[in-house]
């Protein structure tokens, strides 16, 4: 099938491909706070990832956000769900989650932040990007051969994030 036929019109809904990956060794997480530079999540914490660049898989996308934000070699590396966020705009974005093992815990500097890892116990203390007290809790407790969840994030009238689960 040609590039033509793909159905590609700027009218119809689009999104942003992204990927967000969390880290762990034994029973710890390795959590990006953000710069407080940032333009985005400053002084938050959160999983790394980024974008997923042109002629990148999801995968390949995770494996170099990897790299360049932990410098870090990891194992298990698990696609554990799909998130479509609508923002309401004509663009949304399309979050992939993935887990990873690292065999060992000394992580680089990473230039968005600084990487630390967190007791799965301690989680819940931390100022988290909003999503996180929802989203990392349901990655974490996944086991090898469970399925990627499915789910969609939106704004309501009041600009609060709501969250949904498929069945």
């Amino acid at each position: 099938m040609p590039a033509t036929d793909q159905g590609i019109r700027p009218e119809r809904y689009q999104l942003i491909p992204r990927v967000l990956i969390f880290i762990t060794h034994g029973r710890e997480v390795l959590l990006l706070k953000g710069a407080p530079t940032k333009r985005i999540w400053a002084s938050k914490y959160n999983g790394v990832g980024g974008h997923v660049e042109r002629g990148e898989d999801f995968i390949s996308a995770a494996r170099r956000e990897i790299t360049e934000e932990t410098g870090l070699t990891v194992s298990d590396l698990r696609l554990r769900g799909a998130i479509n966020i609508d923002a309401g705009q004509q663009t949304g974005i399309g979050l992939f989650i993935f887990t990873a093992t690292a065999a060992r815990r000394d992580a680089a500097l990473s230039p968005e932040g600084t990487l630390e890892w967190i007791p799965f116990d301690r989680i819940h203390e931390l100022d988290l990007v909003e999503d996180l007290p929802t989203l990392l809790p349901k990655a974490l407790a996944m086991s090898g051969d469970d399925l990627p969840f499915f789910g969609r994030y939106w704004y309501d009238a009041d600009a609060r994030l709501r969250i949904e689960f498929a069945d």
